[in-house]
């Protein structure tokens, strides 16, 4: 009886166990993040990163279909065997719980990025404002870089495959003033399901079982040095959407490649200016005017892009996604995603931008 419920009492010892170590970052930094996460993403790099096409993808898929089946064929039983299909179901969700933790998911626990690299991450709105004008510059500067036109939108020339070698390049740069940030083993691919994707809302994603970078190959391609970045930094083994975002700014900047950096400052301006709209209309209307003509397309192409898929579907795996980050120590949810603006407000006051 007891090996019988033994996955059961295991899964409510998972849960315990994660609520406890949530109060001792510190270990998950050190033991974890810094330790063994190490050593489990080169091998899950080094395994997947070799096949040209995304194994993560398929495993979902198969995943999914197996579900399916399993579930047909108890479909007669659930009236008199519920209680061993509701076991069979938890005994699941016990192994894909621990392999979700063990593999990468710890790392949501370990210690903010913030207080390893001694950045605030609180502002003013005088702060925000201040900065948002240099992002505006910065973008304006390197759009006309591009077009030689402050009308034109930014339409890169490069192929999905360039975008991984300048990408790598700008981490590589990264990691000679953070040596934690070194990325070392690639393992970087378009998803197979991206018209999935699409409909659900999402630009990319990273597959904590195969530990490889999943990007929505649909995307406009102005974003996906931006969005790859940011799945990079997921693999380094941060978990916060916030403290990825930062990264992938940061290692986006620092390449030589002038759409590559475009992507992360139109991505940065884009979140700064969202931030703005929500509290100061009037401030948002005067700093949007100093916008080039050509940024605020490419924006436009992104927004025309997305409402050709907004339905039910998105606004329920958001919705679901919300609830899935709040669980997992990220109390805004899909508002943590905007929580970077706090991050480079602070650190650029350290730094030139």
């Amino acid at each position: 009886m007891k090996r019988k419920y033994s996955l059961t009492l295991f899964l409510i010892f998972q849960i315990v166990f994660l609520k406890v170590i949530a109060f001792f970052p510190e270990i998950i930094e050190q033991i974890y993040s810094n330790g063994l996460y190490v050593y489990i993403s080169k091998i899950t790099r080094t395994v997947f990163g070799k096949i040209p096409f995304s194994v993560g993808d398929i495993v979902y898929v198969f995943f999914i279909f197996y579900l399916l089946i399993q579930l047909w064929k108890t479909r007669k039983s659930w009236r008199l065997q519920w209680k061993k299909n509701v076991l069979n179901v938890v005994n699941v969700v016990s192994v894909a719980y621990f392999l979700f933790h063990f593999l990468w998911a710890f790392n949501y626990y370990r210690v903010p990025l913030h207080k390893k690299m001694n950045v605030n991450n609180e502002y003013t709105n005088t702060q925000l404002i201040a900065f948002t004008e240099k992002l505006i510059a910065k973008t304006n500067e390197i759009q006309v870089k591009l077009t030689h036109n402050k009308l034109k939108k930014v339409v890169p020339t490069y192929t999905i495959s360039h975008i991984d070698s300048i990408t790598q390049q700008g981490y590589d740069n990264l990691a000679k003033k953070y040596p934690n940030l070194s990325y070392t083993i690639s393992s970087r691919k378009q998803s197979l399901l991206s018209v999935p994707l699409i409909y659900m809302g999402f630009s990319g994603y990273f597959n904590p079982f195969t530990g490889e970078a999943q990007v929505n190959n649909k995307l406009p391609l102005y974003t996906y040095p931006n969005v790859l970045c940011h799945e990079m930094a997921h693999q380094l083994g941060y978990g916060s959407e916030a403290e990825c975002n930062f990264i992938g700014f940061l290692a986006g900047i620092d390449t030589d490649d002038l759409y590559c950096q475009y992507s992360a400052l139109s991505n940065a301006l884009n979140y700064c200016m969202n931030t703005i709209a929500e509290d100061d209309v009037k401030s948002f209307q005067q700093l949007k005017s100093k916008i080039n003509q050509g940024v605020l397309q490419n924006y436009k192409e992104t927004k025309l892009f997305w409402q050709q898929y907004d339905s039910f579907i998105d606004k329920g795996f958001h919705a679901f996604y919300d609830q899935y980050l709040k669980v997992n120590q990220q109390k805004d949810g899909i508002k943590s995603y905007s929580k970077y603006v706090g991050l480079l407000i602070n650190y650029y006051t350290i730094y030139q931008l």
